[in-house]
């Protein structure tokens, strides 16, 4: 058995995460024109108008397999309707027509001017060839663009964390304050979007083969308000347009339609659904890739999109979920308040589906655990209520779902009852069980691999925690973007992280860690994961009542709470 199947009764929340009081570092921050002045700044600067304006730009994402692509863009509402059709093949003069589906986006996210969002599916690309497109905007064609498959034997994923596109204002660039107004106005997304595209360049000039992009959430800064130009300043990277993006949805995403307007993810489910969207799943390669939108704490929910996804691949040889919140993190911002709320809950759930490796953003540092799976015992159910007004969330406070006991974060000194709390409340996170390995490659391994990645613009830095937690292996803040690679194949998981110093050059700040499958347990693994799908259905079934109770509390809120954070 390859591992313990721990069962535990989830109850099922269904409620809008946002970010708390940040403690984001004042000092540190990628400053665009500084390692962007030998290399395409000034440029970058004379066009930033132009591009804060074009909301039009395209996205690729995975589709539901590796044959698969899907594109979404927006195009302006005018005297025609939109024509949701890319024209797709290797052949640039002999292009095939694929439609697809069209909707109004919300005006109020774009100055009331009218657009319409476009989602198309290509179907049928194979491996190691260089396909061309060009999509309608209007019935006009844009130019050909080239878009090239790699191998599907091996598989080489960039993976990358929070680029949060206009996370950077307050901070002082050539001795003025980069704000985040909207439009060309919004310096912050001009400064990250420059250093986004070079994080990007640098990676496929180290890795020209990468097949696909996994995001680990908040693409843009701007929460529950219009952020446009921060959009396109993300999608105006010179690698998108031949590149796809399984992004994931951050609590920055979170709020708003506009969202799952640009980004066309593949399987999308009811599940986990907030004003962005819900979870999705797609196939690549040897792996399953399972997405979830952990801005809503309907852990039921989640859990059945996992039994979906492997039900619907159930051969994968790899199973790999990414979320935003960190739940195993080290960051001073998040990894012990709501990055680790969800711990207790998810933990259970990864277990029981046999999940091989978690990838997580948010706290804006890096870091690798051990290897990691539950402890059998049951825990508390944790939550973030809402305030008194209903207007945001009480981020001084965690509650217990079960109890309603307000846990304070924060005590004030002499408080010994409080503090007493608090501990109960770490004591009851630490519901793992570290494995006992040697070195980095492991083989057959019964624990969970829990990846953090630090910013991939490094439009904002976290502290680490000043002590290291005993389930981290290895971690890392030197105030610069960052990324992993990782290299998957039938029987190996690979990863390799990298920062990008100032003058360019990327550089390791880990050693390559390395997960081995031998086939010996995988026989008994997919028996028993089944039978306690089974089991976890019913559980899920039976939490449906209370989430559904939970929810409308939730909805009436979120409006609210929409307006009133943007941390």
């Amino acid at each position: 058995m390859r591992r313990k199947l721990i069962a535990g009764l989830l109850t099922a929340l269904s409620v809008t995460m946002v970010c708390p009081a940040a403690y984001a570092s004042t000092e540190h921050y990628t400053d665009s024109s500084v390692v962007g002045a030998d290399s395409g700044w000034s440029d970058w600067d004379a066009t930033w108008e132009t591009t804060a304006a074009d909301f039009t730009k395209v996205s690729l994402t995975p589709g539901a397999d590796d044959t698969q692509l899907n594109f979404a863009w927006y195009s302006e509402k005018g005297d025609s309707d939109a024509t949701p059709v890319v024209h797709f093949g290797t052949d640039k003069d002999n292009l095939e027509t694929f439609e697809g589906t069209a909707g109004d986006v919300d005006q109020s996210f774009t100055g009331d001017k009218a657009y319409e969002y476009n989602h198309v599916t290509v179907t049928g690309l194979e491996p190691n060839t260089t396909y061309y497109y060009t999509v309608e905007k209007n019935g006009e064609q844009t130019e050909v663009s080239e878009y090239k498959t790699q191998g599907t034997d091996s598989v080489k994923i960039l993976y990358v964390g929070d680029p949060q596109i206009g996370a950077s204002k307050g901070q002082t660039q050539n001795g003025a304050e980069l704000t985040n107004e909207s439009g060309a106005a919004n310096k912050a997304a001009e400064n990250d979007g420059f250093s986004w595209n070079r994080t990007l360049n640098t990676a496929l000039e180290q890795n020209p083969d990468i097949n696909f992009v996994i995001s680990a959430g908040d693409q843009v800064n701007k929460t529950g308000e219009a952020k446009e130009e921060e959009y396109a300043s993300y999608l105006s990277a010179d690698a998108l347009k031949g590149l796809a993006v399984a992004t994931t949805i951050g609590n920055h995403d979170s709020l708003n339609e506009d969202y799952m307007y640009h980004f066309n993810n593949p399987n999308n489910t009811e599940n986990g659904k907030t004003q962005a969207g819900g979870d999705y799943y797609y196939s690549y390669g040897e792996g399953l890739f399972i997405v979830l939108n952990t801005n809503n704490y309907n852990v039921a929910e989640h859990q059945k999109t996992i039994e979906e996804a492997v039900k619907a691949y159930p051969d994968a040889k790899w199973r790999i979920v990414t979320i935003h919140q960190d739940i195993y993190g080290s960051g001073l911002d998040h990894s012990d308040t709501d990055g680790m709320i969800l711990r207790t809950q998810l933990t259970p759930v990864f277990d029981a589906n046999d999940i091989d490796v978690v990838l997580q953003g948010h706290d804006h540092t890096y870091s690798r655990s051990k290897m990691l799976y539950g402890d059998g015992q049951t825990h508390g159910k944790y939550e973030f209520s809402l305030n008194a007004d209903g207007t945001d969330y009480d981020w001084d406070h965690a509650t217990n779902v079960d109890t309603q006991e307000q846990i304070a974060l924060a005590p004030e000194e002499g408080d010994t009852d409080a503090q007493a709390a608090l501990d109960a409340f770490h004591e009851d996170n630490n519901c793992y069980t570290i494995e006992d390995v040697d070195g980095d490659t492991v083989t057959d391994p019964q624990g969970i691999l829990y990846m953090t990645a630090n910013s991939a613009s490094g439009s904002k830095y976290y502290e680490l925690l000043s002590t290291q937690q005993d389930y981290v292996a290895a971690r890392s803040q030197n105030w610069l973007p960052s990324y992993s690679v990782i290299t998957l194949t039938a029987d190996t998981f690979a990863i390799d992280t990298y920062q990008i110093t100032d003058d360019g050059k990327a550089e390791a700040i880990d050693d390559t860690f390395t997960i081995k499958k031998t086939g010996a347990d995988a026989a008994d693994a997919s028996a028993d994961t089944t039978d306690g799908s089974s089991d976890d259905i019913d559980t899920a079934a039976d939490t449906t009542d209370s989430a559904s109770d939970t929810a409308e509390a939730a909805d009436t809120s979120a409006d609210a709470a929409a307006e009133a954070s943007e941390n």
